[in-house]
């Protein structure tokens, strides 16, 4: 939709590059809004946001507004921002041990729209004369659905209690004189070795993850092969991305966080290599998924450990610190992985990708070595 309402060629993905900011952007806000007036409040506003930046996207097709467009594309990445937080506020009333498994649930929700995502495209596209914009419209009717259940999830947690080891880290909080420990500073925060492996798995898995699926499609039709089988492609990855979600939590809940996040990366690496088999569309699809399901080990193993990283004061400002330096990687991989696959080409590129693999699982050995646990 970018090229077709853009003037400018160079300008057609500039609106997938705006959800990225916008999201990376927005996370910084929703953790202080959490922090002030809690999550159901915040992830209210940001479905609001949702609806009407879903307005804004199809009054752009509608008027072929390339403005008006970007706008909703803003708009959209802000209320993902709220979105990608659901997955921390999944564990406010879960002891530790049950964190990955509730992260995994979260992330199962991603099939659900993976699925429900294309068919709302395809179902939208026609109902109004001009083509696509009933296909926002439901971006804005989906988002009201989404107050909808946010209202009753509301209700739903009404004398739920913060399990006890919160209850702990919250007394611990209180110095002898029972004055309230200070929460650390932001750098405090990023000095903290665990937080920096965390951080450091979680970009990494992110943003490779979003710079090969870029670019992995591309590869596809440039091997002479065909859209649809591009499109496959990417429907392999998606499914991979969020099927394994089923099982991770319990995977991760009996080996530990550590050793299903170093396999995670070790499956993304599995994917490159791949490539340098051939380039038959089997290659292409293998490498794809194994791509999915390493970013699923990975990133959910990367999110349990943020959860280790934080005194209970510091919650909000800490998930949201991670998601700023995660999307905002994610942004950057996307807007860069174009150019470099045109300037390094494919094969290059692929070997490019170990260097960051290598950096992360170093940095997870060495904190598994230390044996850390909780905040340092």
């Amino acid at each position: 939709m970018g090229a077709k309402l853009s003037s400018t060629p160079s300008l057609a993905t500039l609106p997938v590059s705006l959800y990225s900011i916008g999201m990376a952007l927005a996370t910084l806000p929703v953790g202080y809004l959490i922090a002030r007036f809690g999550r159901q409040s915040t992830y209210l506003m940001g479905a609001l946001i949702a609806a009407i930046g879903g307005l804004f996207a199809a009054y752009g097709v509608y008027s072929a507004s390339f403005l008006n467009f970007c706008i909703g594309a803003v708009l959209a990445g802000g209320y993902g921002a709220c979105v990608q937080n659901y997955r921390f506020a999944a564990i406010d009333y879960l002891p530790g041990w049950a964190h990955p498994k509730a992260i995994s649930r979260v992330m199962q929700g991603g099939l659900v729209a993976a699925v429900l995502g294309p068919q709302l495209v395809i179902l939208g596209q026609d109902i109004l004369d001009v083509p696509l914009v009933g296909s926002f419209l439901s971006q804005s009717v989906l988002a009201l659905i989404a107050i909808i259940l946010i209202l009753s999830v509301g209700r739903l947690t009404t004398g739920l209690v913060v399990p006890e080891e919160d209850k702990i880290t919250e007394q611990s909080e209180r110095q002898e004189n029972n004055v309230p420990r200070q929460p650390r500073t932001i750098l405090q925060i990023i000095k903290s070795f665990r937080f920096i492996v965390a951080v450091t798995a979680g970009l990494t898995s992110y943003g490779l993850m979003m710079f090969m699926m870029t670019v992995t499609s591309m590869a596809i039709v440039d091997a002479g092969h065909s859209i649809n089988h591009a499109t496959l492609g990417v429907q392999w990855h998606i499914l991979a991305m969020y099927l394994p979600s089923f099982f991770t939590g319990k995977i991760m809940t009996r080996y530990g966080k550590l050793p299903v996040t170093i396999l995670g990366f070790l499956i993304i690496a599995l994917s490159s290599v791949c490539y340098f088999i051939g380039n038959s569309v089997f290659i292409f699809w293998s490498g794809f998924a194994l791509l999915g399901l390493g970013w699923n080990f990975s990133f959910i193993g990367a999110t349990a450990l943020v959860t280790e990283c934080y005194h209970a004061s510091e919650r909000s400002k800490v998930q949201s610190l991670n998601d700023l330096l995660v999307f905002g990687a994610s942004a950057i991989a996307s807007l860069i992985s174009g150019q470099l696959y045109h300037s390094l080409g494919w094969i290059n590129l692929n070997w490019l990708t170990f260097i960051p693999i290598a950096l992360a699982v170093l940095l997870l050995l060495r904190l598994s070595k230390k044996g850390l646990a909780g905040q340092d």
